[in-house]
C-alpha cells in the first residue's frame, strides 16, 4: 500500500485551503486505490475531524525528530495545492520537502501557486526545492512564468485548481433561515478581504468606503439584499469595517464562518451574483455558474478569469466607484451572458483538474 503526504496551508484557517485539500484527498483516493494519506498541517486536529485521512501532523509544533519518521513512512510527498510559495513563507513551507529529498524520497507538486517571490533568498530556496521534484504542477500560467524565470529546470505542468472538482452540498431554506438570511429578494454575495497588496493605491478608509459604495449600490438598483461571506476568520473584521460605512447597512447579512466548502458551493445557488476578492470565493461561484465580477484582484484571480474567457481588469481602474460600479450594473443586467459563459468554460478547466492527480502520482502504487 503507498503512502503519500500532502503538505499545504491546512488546518481550517482558510475555506479555500480546505477545499483543495478536501478535493486532493478525493483526487488520490480514486488515483491510487487503497492508498494511505498524510497530511502535514497547521492544525492537527482541525484536519482529522475534518478530512478522510489517515494521519495529521502539525509540522510547525513537531521537532525535527517528530517529522523523520513520518516522512520516512512516505513514498510520495506532495507540495501543496494552494498559493503556498510566496516571500515570507516559502522556506517554512519546503522544509518537510527539504527532508524528503534528502532521504530519497520522490516529491512533486500538486497544482500549486507561486509568488510573489521579491526577495533573492526565497527565490534561491524555492529554486533548489523544485529543482530536485520528480515533477511539477501548477494551477495557473503566471505561476509557471515565475518558476521557470527564478531558473527551475524541471519541466512545469499548468492544471488547475483542485476546488473546481468539488460537488456541492445543499444549503437549504431552514439553513439560509437559522442565519438570517431573508427570502424573496435578490441576493448578492460578497467576499471581502484586507486590503493588504489588493488595493496599494488606496487607504484603508478608501478601500472601505469604495466597497460599501458597491454594496450599497446593490441595494439601491437591484433592490437585492448583500450578503457578506467570509472565507477566514480575519474576512469577518473587514465584513463589519465596510458594513460600517455603508447608508444601507440593514439589508446587508454576514455570514457565520462555520460552514464547509461544499456547504459554501451550496450557498452560490441562492445568490444571483456574486462581488468577490477571494479566489476560491469566485471559483464557488463559477462551478454553480453564479455570475462573478473580481476586484480588486490578485495575480491569481485575474490568470482564473482569464481562464474563463473573462477580460480581467487592471486593479487602477476600479479604484474610483464609478467605473466600479458602472462594469457591475452592467454585468447585471447581462448575467445570463456569462452564465452561459461559465457552463462553456467551467468543464474545460474541470478536465484539467483532473489531470493533477495522475500527473502527481506517476509511477506510484
Amino acid at each position: 500500500m503507498a503512502v503519500i503526504g500532502i503538505s499545504g496551508s491546512y488546518g481550517g484557517l482558510n475555506l479555500g485551503d480546505e477545499a483543495i485539500l478536501t478535493s486532493a484527498v478525493e483526487q488520490l483516493r480514486a488515483t491510487v486505490p487503497g492508498v494511505e494519506i498524510v497530511v502535514f498541517t497547521r492544525d492537527a486536529e482541525h484536519t482529522r475531524a475534518n478530512h478522510a485521512v489517515d494521519r495529521v501532523l502539525n509540522p510547525r509544533e513537531a521537532m525535527r525528530d517528530e517529522i523523520m519518521p513520518e516522512v520516512e513512512r512516505l513514498d510520495l510527498l506532495l507540495l501543496g495545492g494552494g498559493g503556498i510559495l510566496y516571500d515570507s513563507e516559502a522556506q517554512t513551507y519546503l522544509r518537510e520537502v527539504t527532508i524528503a529529498q534528502r532521504l530519497g524520497i520522490p516529491t512533486r507538486t500538486f497544482a500549486i501557486g507561486v509568488g510573489p517571490l521579491k526577495h533573492q533568498t526565497e527565490r534561491d530556496a524555492v529554486r533548489a526545492g523544485l529543482d530536485q521534484m520528480d515533477g511539477i504542477t501548477v494551477r495557473e500560467p503566471s505561476a509557471k512564468r515565475l518558476i521557470e524565470e527564478i531558473g527551475v529546470r524541471v519541466p512545469v505542468e499548468v492544471t488547475a485548481d483542485p476546488a473546481l472538482l468539488l460537488t456541492p452540498e445543499p444549503f437549504t431554506a431552514e439553513m439560509l433561515a437559522e442565519a438570517g438570511i431573508p427570502r424573496g429578494r435578490p441576493l448578492v454575495g460578497l467576499s471581502v478581504r484586507e486590503r493588504g497588496g489588493a488595493a496599494p493605491e488606496l487607504s484603508e478608509a478608501a478601500y472601505h468606503q469604495l466597497l460599501a459604495e458597491a454594496a450599497d449600490f446593490i441595494v439601491e438598483r437591484f433592490d437585492a439584499d448583500v450578503l457578506f461571506v467570509p472565507m477566514e476568520r480575519a474576512d469577518v473584521r473587514e465584513a463589519h469595517r465596510v458594513m460600517g460605512h455603508m447608508s444601507m447597512a440593514e439589508r446587508a447579512h454576514l455570514l457565520k464562518y462555520q460552514y464547509s466548502p461544499r456547504q459554501i458551493i451550496g450557498l452560490m445557488e441562492h445568490l444571483h451574483l456574486v462581488l468577490g476578492m477571494r479566489l476560491h470565493f469566485l471559483i464557488f461561484a463559477a462551478i454553480t455558474g453564479t455570475p462573478v465580477m473580481a476586484l480588486p484582484y490578485a495575480s491569481k484571480v485575474a490568470d482564473f478569469l482569464g481562464s474563463l474567457g473573462m477580460e480581467p481588469r487592471s486593479t487602477a481602474a476600479h479604484t474610483t466607484a464609478g467605473t466600479f460600479l458602472a462594469d457591475l450594473d452592467r454585468l447585471w443586467d447581462h448575467r445570463a451572458d456569462q452564465q452561459a459563459l461559465l457552463r462553456d468554460r467551467v468543464p474545460h478547466l474541470q478536465e484539467l483538474a483532473r489531470r493533477t492527480a495522475p500527473l502527481a502520482t506517476r509511477g506510484t502504487t
